[in-house]
């Protein structure tokens, strides 16, 4: 085991604002606590809520990092008291409340998964966050099963590219919203059955083409304000609407709630970050059980967007904020 570091490099946020802020440090490296490892930092996905924490509108939960960076992949170096699910020199990809932007970052051990031998540790960065987010809410919010239909508004995202190939793995038909022919055609040749540009196209009146007036079982959406009443004309009857975030802007909405009672639909929706680490260890488990062999025969990988050094986190995140991505967007350390 090669001697750790007293300092490392991190990419902290000077003050709230635009990439800019995002700026390199020198700290000193943690020491993991109980329950905890210490992984040498490959790779940290850059996310959503990573560009939110960076503008002040999503501080860290309490007790995180005030680091952004909530997926990484690399080697795991140290190993705090009472864990035992990884050991020194295993390979790993973990969910993290905060602090993956750095050359090392604590994890929970329960939510550390072994790297399979189908992925790079770049691909493995670009993992655990999405993989979370989609199975925690199309599969056990949203109660996706095989043989329904599954609406996806952003579908070239890196939470709407794993959702295509998770619901297409489980026997769902997969509808997608984008922006651009580009955007299609590449959610099309990912496993998408159908994709709407919502430009040109009203995807309320799409949908119901699609499935001959039934409208859609569960709808991904995290673009809020009016698509949420759209949603509900969309949705079959009992059908699921999930939430997971407001890229429009607008978490309010004008809503006629008389579609919620005559349908039966439900929505929901949740957050990732301020979960308990308990419920979170669930959710790793699950997809170590029911995902991971998919991940494992290469039947699902994330699709990468581009890589940046982790000195460049300010190019990653306006990468991001150009919304010009395809998939996912990796700083690799």
């Amino acid at each position: 085991m090669e001697k750790l570091p007293a300092q490392m490099t991190v990419i902290g946020i000077s003050k709230p604002g635009g990439p800019e802020v995002l700026l390199p440090e020198n700290r000193a490296v943690p020491a993991p606590g109980p329950g905890e490892i210490l992984i040498k930092v490959a790779a940290a996905g850059v996310n959503r809520p990573d560009v939110a924490q960076r503008s002040g509108s999503y501080p860290p939960p309490p007790g995180a990092s005030d680091l952004p960076g909530l997926e990484i992949s690399g080697e795991v170096v140290a190993i705090g008291s009472g864990a035992s699910k990884h050991k020194i020199g295993d390979k790993v990809m973990s969910l993290v409340a905060g602090g993956g932007y750095a050359q090392y970052c604590i994890a929970q051990d329960a939510q550390a998964m072994a790297v399979p031998s189908a992925l790079s540790m770049t691909e493995a960065g670009a993992i655990p966050e999405t993989l979370m987010t989609v199975w925690h809410n199309v599969f056990e919010r949203g109660a996706l099963k095989a043989g329904e239909t599954l609406l996806v508004h952003g579908g070239s995202s890196g939470i709407g590219t794993m959702a295509i190939q998770l619901a297409k793995a489980f026997g769902a038909t997969v509808i997608v919203t984008v922006g651009s022919k580009e955007k299609a055609d590449a959610c099309l040749k990912l496993g998408a059955d159908h994709a709407i540009n919502y430009k040109t196209q009203d995807f309320v009146a799409e949908v119901k083409t699609i499935t001959d007036g039934k409208g859609v079982n569960v709808i991904l959406d995290m673009v809020g304000g009016d698509y949420i009443d759209r949603n509900y004309d969309a949705a079959a009857t009992d059908g699921r609407v999930v939430q997971i975030a407001f890229l429009s802007g607008q978490p309010k909405a004008t809503v006629n709630f008389a579609k919620l009672m005559v349908k039966r639909l439900h929505h929901t929706g949740s957050t990732l970050r301020p979960r308990s680490n308990a419920d979170k260890a669930a959710m790793v488990a699950a997809i170590e059980a029911k995902v991971m062999p998919l991940l494992r025969e290469g039947r699902i990988k994330p699709l990468m967007d581009s890589t940046f050094p982790l000195e460049k986190a300010a190019d990653a995140h306006r990468r991001m904020e150009s919304s010009e991505h395809i998939g996912k967007i990796v700083l690799v350390a």
